[in-house]
């Protein structure tokens, strides 16, 4: 199930930079980002309340409020520098770069979450460092 998930958000994601690149038009990248925003947040609270999940709000402690907040500012951040990126840059040239964050995001798991580095998950990452680097040049 996790796979259908996975495979559904890098559609989601693909379609976004293109939507992004053709909304951002001569409005400030800041502002886009704003908007987008709005829209993401509207849409991720019908869903909680959809799913009947807004109760669960009660189960949130301190270490999940921390880590949930430091995880939206570095979301914030990300997509102020993308929408950034595409405005002023090709979508067939940013969005490898910003996939790169695959090999980053191991990394770190890697370090952080001492999550196993096998030689299967460091070829991909290095496949993945080339392929980026060969659709930007």
């Amino acid at each position: 199930m996790w796979i259908m998930f996975a495979l559904l958000s890098a559609f989601f994601a693909g379609a976004t930079s293109v939507l992004a690149k053709i909304g951002i038009g001569n409005i400030n990248s800041n502002l886009a980002t704003a908007i987008r925003t709005i829209a993401v947040l509207l849409m991720s609270w019908a869903v909680v309340f959809i799913t009947q999940k807004h109760t669960d709000i009660t189960h949130i402690n301190g270490k999940n409020a921390l880590f949930l907040g430091l995880s939206g500012v570095t979301t914030g951040l990300s997509w102020l520098c993308y929408y950034r990126a595409l405005q002023i840059g090709e979508v067939s040239k940013v969005m490898p770069i910003d996939k790169f964050s695959l090999v980053i995001g191991m990394i770190l798991a890697w370090i952080i979450l001492k999550e196993s580095l096998t030689i299967k998950t460091i070829l991909g990452g290095a496949l993945i460092t080339i392929g980026t680097f060969v659709l930007i040049l």
